[in-house]
């Protein structure tokens, strides 16, 4: 490992919110460090075309809005590391962190470290992502419009995504391995009475099935009681089993909630240790969207710059 190197500002996390956090804090001349995460460029490098992002009235490719992203930030100074963060100590000023190949200190930290989604655990989930597989119903729905749409899960996000996407697809199969709903009272009464929705319960997703030219076209289901399979017509499959923040590195140092999302004071990215801010996927558990984690970069970018003029740096 080389030896420590010292910078005001680190950021971790390559997504739209550790991104735009690059942007502002490089334009304030504090020329920060971003660590690329596991996945440079966050959830979107895995997606295909993106809408929902203003500027862009055609739509743009998941990966080259993170692309443009990343050009954006190293053009006004972000240093990018290509590196795996192994360990973070912010029990004391400067803050320590470990990489696969180096170590770095810093005066302020940016976590932008974002959240995955839960898989089933199939093959197919990582062949097909993007094509006709999908884990953000607001993302993608509106591309399966007048199509057959499955929902796999059965909390509240499963029934809160089944009920968005009937608003587009002709047909809402949800599949749920029991024979009854996990999610909320008011949120399965909401999902019962929706017409478009039919339920496929005791039942899990085996293989999915298509391609990438032809997309999702069948998913084999199997009886969780009987074991008995069937192939069921879809031309979409969205997994709704919920999200990990990634907070691992950082449990125990700072405020979590019992889903591991980190905390924050009201309307900020400000945490319980000074000079540590916090922004996109990895504390918000409610709206993950891009623009969103995009905002949030923005205030945690604004809230390191503010803390750090207060401080007396060399």
């Amino acid at each position: 490992m080389s030896a420590s190197s010292h910078h005001h500002l680190i950021i971790l996390g390559s997504g739209p919110a550790g991104l735009t956090a690059a942007v502002y804090t490089a334009r304030a001349n504090l020329a920060p460090v971003l660590i690329h995460g596991p996945l440079p460029g966050g959830q979107l490098t895995t997606t295909t075309e993106v809408e929902n992002f203003p500027g862009f009235p055609e739509g743009v490719m998941g990966p080259d809005l993170m692309t443009k992203m990343e050009a954006q930030a190293v053009r006004f100074g972000t240093t990018v590391k290509v590196d795996t963060v192994t360990s973070i100590d912010i029990s004391k000023r400067p803050f320590t962190l470990k990489t696969n190949s180096a170590s770095f200190t810093c005066d302020a930290l940016i976590v932008a470290t974002g959240a995955a989604p839960k898989l089933i655990g199939l093959p197919e989930e990582k062949t097909l992502m993007g094509y006709g597989v999908s884990t953000c119903a607001t993302c993608d729905g509106a591309f399966f419009r007048n199509k057959i749409i499955m929902v796999v899960g059965g909390g509240d996000s499963a029934c809160e995504e089944a009920n968005f996407l009937s608003r587009f697809g002709s047909e809402v199969l949800l599949v749920h391995r029991r024979d009854s709903l996990r999610a909320s009272k008011i949120m399965q009464d909401r999902l019962l009475k929706n017409p478009k929705v039919k339920m496929l319960w005791n039942s899990q997703v085996k293989a999915i099935h298509g391609s990438k030219e032809t997309g999702v076209t069948e998913v084999t289901i199997v009886d969780t009681q009987t074991n008995a399979e069937r192939v069921v017509k879809t031309d979409a499959v969205f997994v709704a089993i919920g999200h990990t923040p990634n907070s691992m590195l950082l449990k125990g140092q700072l405020a979590m909630d019992e889903n591991g999302y980190i905390t924050t004071q009201p309307d900020s990215s400000i945490t319980g240790v000074a000079g540590v801010f916090v922004c996109g996927d990895v504390k918000d558990h409610v709206y993950r969207q891009a623009i969103t984690a995009a905002g949030t970069g923005c205030m945690a970018a604004m809230d390191a710059e503010r803390w750090l003029e207060t401080q007396e740096l060399s």
